[in-house]
């Protein structure tokens, strides 16, 4: 299976203060993909980067949409990027720390 990278954003909604970062990242370690999440300053949405196998990203992509217990999504945008070399792991940001 060809590997994607997506630029994701879930807007809420409820998607900051219920766990939602460490859901994905959980999510994103089950299905063996590298990238990040962080919270944006908005308060209202979550963004980050995931990439792995198309199948794989399809499935955590339903995990992301759903979401943790007391979140709500009310869209999940998503945008395919180009992949990035060397990546490891799936990380958890802070909202005003830069992603290269």
């Amino acid at each position: 299976m060809v590997a994607k990278r997506i630029h994701f954003t879930a807007h809420g909604g409820v998607v900051q203060g219920v766990y939602f970062r460490a859901h994905t990242v959980s999510a994103a370690n089950r299905h063996a993909l590298t990238g990040w999440v962080r919270n944006l300053p908005s308060g209202m949405a979550v963004e980050g980067h995931a990439q792995g196998p198309e199948d794989k990203l399809n499935d955590f992509f339903k995990e992301v949409d759903k979401g943790p217990p007391g979140s709500h999504v009310v869209r999940l945008d998503k945008v395919e990027i180009p992949l990035k070399e060397n990546e490891d792991g799936f990380r958890k940001v802070k909202s005003y720390e830069s992603v290269p």
